[in-house]
């Protein structure tokens, strides 16, 4: 089974940047998504932002992370 988290894009750089959850930061990779821009949310798996999310669905995502 495969699980991408979702994360806040804090900085962008060309195709790379920065992505946040809670405490947890990381390096991604955005070269799969277009328009991405600091603020929105994406889904991370294995380094790489899959598909950008809705802020509340994100937020909702990540508070049942936490709950499990």
């Amino acid at each position: 089974m495969c699980l991408a988290i979702p994360m806040k894009v804090i900085s962008i750089h060309g195709n790379e940047g920065t992505v946040k959850a809670g405490n947890l930061s990381r390096r991604a990779n955005f070269s799969l998504l277009k328009g991405v821009k600091p603020g929105d949310y994406v889904l991370l798996h294995a380094g790489f932002a899959i598909e950008k999310v809705d802020a509340i669905e994100a937020k909702g995502m990540l508070k049942l992370i936490r709950e499990v």
